[in-house]
């Protein structure tokens, strides 16, 4: 599996459970063009073809645009991208875990680059603030599906 890059600067691990099917949790997710449907945090969002290993998508978040590339796509267990931005690499992990009636969802994700070295506390708060409020965003809307 492609993992985040355990030498960056900015390294945040969280998690959640949400009470909804698997299915509802990783369609939410994964409908990329959605995401701005559920996440206020999220402008826009595009994608570039099929969600898959090499593709890729663009969104825009915090006033940044992103262009993502998928890295590892496994259904309904995890999907993983990564691209540049504003001199920042992100390397983003999301997985997914059936637990009964419930989903545990995992994200971890790296920065690194010129701007995260020279202010890595500053954008290691903000990367961990942006990832649990896009957590409770994706469970707040799938327990309202659910």
């Amino acid at each position: 599996m492609v993992t985040i890059d355990e030498t960056a600067p900015a390294i945040v691990r969280l998690s959640t459970v949400i009470d909804a099917p698997l299915a509802t949790v990783w369609e939410l997710h994964t409908d990329i063009a959605a995401w701005p449907s559920w996440n206020p945090d999220i402008d826009r969002a595009r994608p570039h073809g099929p969600l898959a290993p090499g593709g890729s998508f663009s969104w825009s978040t915090g006033g940044l645009d992103i262009t993502s590339t998928v890295h590892e796509l496994v259904p309904g267990q995890c999907i993983v991208w990564g691209g540049p931005a504003g001199g920042i690499t992100g390397v983003h992990v999301w997985m997914f875990e059936q637990d009964g009636d419930r989903v545990t969802v995992r994200t971890e994700e790296s920065w690194s680059g010129a701007p995260v070295e020279a202010a890595a506390d500053a954008l290691g708060k903000a990367l961990h603030d942006s990832l649990k409020s896009w957590l409770s965003h994706l469970k707040s809307r799938a327990e309202q599906a659910a």
